[in-house]
């Protein structure tokens, strides 16, 4: 399966042209956003509007920058752009595990709990790859200035899981920056947006 991964676009019509393209001529599966598309929910339509025109499924959270319910109702009215916070995306023998919002606590009760009860619908055999705005703690994807400021839910499900792929995003300072938990490859694929094979 082949996915383009991009995070943290901030508003950026040029950049996310550029992401449209790149899908096209890669001919990837799915389109993956790990939140933060807008500034503060600035055009949020018009971004929604030209990565539905790639023609590809793109899987869709929020960040700390768009409001949920907004970005939910604009996905809604798309082809194949899917808002897909709390859902489980099932394609020939992977689950894209999803969850949006955050970024700023160490701690998420409401990830935990939708993590846990998220494992039970998965069948054996199946590989994850977890979709979040924000990245695990303690790994490259979420140093300031030499500080881990990640997520300890996010870490702790990864541990435990052990997914395929993590993909998120969040802090700009580490666009771009690869990891691994355990046998976990952990990415923030940046506003760029990076290829990925799994």
């Amino acid at each position: 399966m082949k996915l383009l991964a991009f995070v943290d676009l901030h508003g950026s019509l040029a950049i996310l042209g550029k992401i449209v393209r790149l899908a096209k001529k890669e001919k990837v599966n799915y389109i993956v956003c790990a939140g933060d598309i807008t500034i503060f929910g600035d055009s949020m339509k018009k971004l929604i509007l030209k990565l539905d025109e790639a023609g590809i499924p793109v899987l869709m959270i929020h960040g700390n920058h768009e409001d949920q319910d907004l970005l939910s109702a604009l996905c809604k009215k798309t082809k194949n752009v899917k808002f897909a916070h709390k859902q489980i995306i099932q394609h020939e023998g992977y689950a894209f595990f999803c969850y949006g919002g955050g970024g700023f606590s160490s701690k998420d009760k409401g990830f935990e709990k939708w993590s846990k009860e998220s494992m039970k619908q998965i069948g054996e055999g199946i590989k994850i790859v977890l979709l979040t705005h924000a990245p695990p703690y303690g790994t490259k994807l979420d140093l300031i200035i030499d500080q881990p400021a990640g997520s300890k839910s996010i870490r702790q499900f990864i541990k435990l899981v052990q997914p395929k792929l993590a993909i998120s995003g969040h802090l700009h300072e580490n666009s771009g920056m690869t990891d691994k938990i355990d046998k976990t490859k952990l990415i923030n694929p940046g506003p760029w947006g990076i290829i990925l094979t799994v």
